[in-house]
């Protein structure tokens, strides 16, 4: 169910600037907005050269702010089209005080035009919409299009992190990251039974593990030669 737009959403959007970021695309085609780069400056948006971590479709942006706390020696850009989701994440961050964490109000497809190659250490896709049916498969989050923004975006090393409730998109992501010169370092389809590992929840891991519900979860990094065919991967 689609949330329903907040009232005075401009002014209040206005009164957390200082932690939104809202990139003027003039352009409908964003195929061909992209060939235009307009890359963000890091170090002009957090004042530092810190590590930049980068979480695509965040929501309220609960698991980018906590994040954020967490790290303070990381910056981190939580991305979302919805500019009447993405204010509750930057009325949270604000109210804490936080200094490391700015929202990015925009399409994860312009990914190309706005952040500079190898610029990102970590990816996070946490419960992305699956798009269940075959003929929207091209806009899931891991399908090669996105594959291919990511893999030039991420710096050498970067690594990618997948959480999501829906079995069919897990499998989907892993076929996908295997299929496209990823290596699949980790992955499980019960992310709770390893207590050993550091796990921020989200709002939706949070009533998904509530009513049952297994979490899965991977962890890719892009392998440096695609020449290399050995693909290694440690699946359960």
């Amino acid at each position: 169910m689609r949330m329903r737009r907040k009232k005075h959403l401009d002014d209040k959007l206005a009164g957390v600037s200082d932690y939104l970021i809202s990139p003027c695309c003039k352009q409908k085609d964003l195929r061909i907005a992209v060939l235009e780069k307009e890359y963000f400056d890091f170090y002009s948006i957090f004042g530092n050269s810190n590590p930049v971590h980068l979480e695509i479709g965040c929501g309220k942006g609960r698991f980018a702010v906590l994040c954020a706390e967490a790290h303070q020696e990381n910056n981190f850009l939580a991305l979302e089209k919805s500019a009447n989701v993405i204010y509750e994440g930057c009325v949270l961050a604000k109210n804490k005080g936080l200094n490391n964490i700015r929202f990015v109000n925009m399409d994860a497809r312009l990914l190309p035009k706005y952040f500079a190659p190898h610029s990102v250490e970590h990816i996070y896709l946490n419960f992305s919409c699956p798009y269940p049916k075959k003929t929207y498969a091209a806009r899931r989050l891991t399908h090669p299009s996105f594959l291919s923004f990511y893999r030039d975006i991420l710096i050498c090393g970067g690594k990618i992190y997948q959480k999501t409730d829906n079995i069919d998109f897990f499998e989907f992501s892993l076929e996908s990251f295997c299929e496209n010169g990823f290596t699949v370092e980790f992955s499980t389809r019960d992310l709770h039974s390893h207590v050993d590992l550091e796990n921020i929840e989200t709002e939706y891991e949070q009533k998904f593990s509530s009513q049952g519900i297994p979490i899965c979860a991977l962890i890719a990094s892009p392998i440096s030669d695609l020449n290399d065919k050995r693909m290694h991967s440690n699946i359960e």
